[in-house]
């Protein structure tokens, strides 16, 4: 008889499921077993974790938070970042374009001083020069309150200055990079959105300007403007490969449906940096949707090893292991190596998220490598939970089942089969553990419930066959 319960995944599209398909029985030992443990999806069909694409993002994507829809993306830290902010002009594009001062004199005082970059308050000068900025057009004052990190007077400045003259491709340059960094996506991608068209329509393109704009459509998850900002950002002459934006191309065409430039997207942000915990997990995402397991688990095992924290790369790896190990089924010494992979990535899991979805994955993973007294262990827990599933009590009574305590597992799995009570898998488990108990009348009861369920199931009609002889029916 075959005991290992052989786990599949089932793939549509990011979804995830473990199923624990029949396992052959010989009269002796009924026990089959069919199961499923289902990730919901979202109508995109993306794994449903309560956010957006982007809170996959393991911890060092160097993701930052967005106050607006409390979810994670990448981007870079444009206000420690002076490559972004250099090539700004002193006035408006309209206008000459000679190094100017701030004729308040107010440039050095409103410096940031100390190591917490604390800013200086303003002095009355500044005031003025502000007033004077908005009437002249000159940015260099909204250019130096920018890079004191002081955004909304930033912001308010330069969106004074645009007002007056909306033609001031320097203004709207400003007023974007400052909405951005107060994470108002929106305003920043309409501000520098203008700032772009001016430019190109003086041929005076600013990479900076392309670069931040791309950054900002894909923080607002808006894929089909940020893609093609993405290719040219990452495809301009000379530009140094920055991993960041190639991950982020990877996402937005992952996201329009075009794989093949998404792997090549992740692959070269992996060459620029080859411990981008991001890419690596889309990689193997992407993988796994191939159904090429060895390169999901090459992938992952790198991810995790460069982000030890990133709990859904942990998970596909665990997936992944048991897949593989269901192909492997003519070779036990791999398909055993690579269920005790799985119960290692699922530990790791349950280190970083220790839910219940963890756990259960936890449990399928001991299972199926015949940790059957642990995997009770796991679970023991759920048997008291009013709120505990059906289906985490029958891995719980599975568990206790092949350890062989019946008397743990009958507890399980009949509270199971009343929380579920069409489950067929429960009573194939429920009618041997009464069985090897030597109840046959309630083995053989059991057994027509399940046949009840499932009458075209063999394994039940040859158990009632054979417990029939030994119980002692009404």
């Amino acid at each position: 008889m075959k005991s290992r319960i052989v786990p599949t995944i089932a793939l549509a599209g990011l979804g995830f499921a473990c199923f624990l398909p029949a396992a052959q029985a010989q009269s002796s030992r009924p026990r089959r077993v069919s199961r499923t443990t289902e990730t919901k999806s979202n109508s995109n069909g993306n794994s449903n974790n309560g956010g957006s694409l982007l809170d996959v993002v393991p911890a060092n994507g160097k993701a930052t938070t967005n106050t607006n829809t409390n979810r994670r993306t990448a981007s870079r830290d444009t206000t420690s970042s002076e490559p972004l902010l250099t090539p700004i002009p002193s006035n408006g594009s309209s206008r000459s374009r000679e190094t100017a001062t701030d004729n308040s004199g107010s440039t050095e005082s409103a410096r940031s001083t100390g190591s917490t970059g604390a800013a200086t308050p303003q002095s009355t000068p500044t005031r003025n020069a502000a007033t004077n900025s908005a009437a002249t057009g000159d940015t260099t004052h909204a250019f130096e309150l920018l890079k004191q990190k002081q955004y909304d007077a930033a912001a308010k400045e330069a969106g004074d200055i645009a007002k007056n003259d909306p033609t001031n491709s320097e203004a709207w340059k400003i007023l974007g990079f400052a909405k951005y960094n107060l994470k108002k996506d929106g305003e920043a991608s309409d501000a520098l959105q203008r700032a772009l068209d001016l430019q190109r329509a003086a041929k005076q393109e600013d990479p900076n300007t392309l670069e931040l704009l791309a950054r900002s459509y894909a923080r607002a998850e808006n894929w089909d403007k940020a893609l093609p900002l993405l290719v040219s950002a990452t495809s301009r002459a000379g530009a140094t490969p920055d991993a960041e934006l190639l991950f982020l191309k990877g996402v937005a065409s992952y996201q329009l449906k075009k794989p093949s430039d998404a792997e090549k997207a992740f692959n070269d942000a992996v060459k620029a940096n080859p411990k981008d915990a991001a890419s690596l997990f889309f990689l193997g995402r992407i993988a796994i949707e191939k159904n090429d397991f060895n390169a999901a688990i090459s992938a992952l095992n790198r991810a995790t090893t460069a982000e030890p924290k990133s709990a859904a790369a942990w998970k596909l790896l665990a997936q992944s292991y048991m897949q593989r190990a269901s192909l492997e089924e003519d070779d036990q010494a791999k398909a055993d190596a690579d269920y005790a992979g799985a119960v290692r990535a699922a530990e790791g899991l349950t280190k970083v998220k220790n839910d219940n979805d963890s756990t259960m994955l936890l449990a399928q993973a001991l299972i199926q490598s015949k940790q059957y007294a642990r995997a009770a262990t796991v679970l023991d827990r759920y048997l008291t939970q009013p709120d505990a599933t059906g289906q985490t009590l029958y891995l719980l009574g599975l568990s206790h089942s092949r350890a062989k305590n019946f008397p743990k597992a009958i507890a399980a799995l009949e509270k199971a089969a009343s929380k579920t009570p069409n489950d067929a898998a429960i009573y194939r488990e429920l009618g041997y553990d009464y069985e090897s108990s030597k109840n046959y009348p309630k083995a053989l009861s059991t057994y027509q419930r399940g046949a009840a369920i499932a009458p075209d199931d063999a394994f039940f009609k040859d158990s009632i066959a054979r417990i029939e002889p030994y119980a002692k029916t009404p």
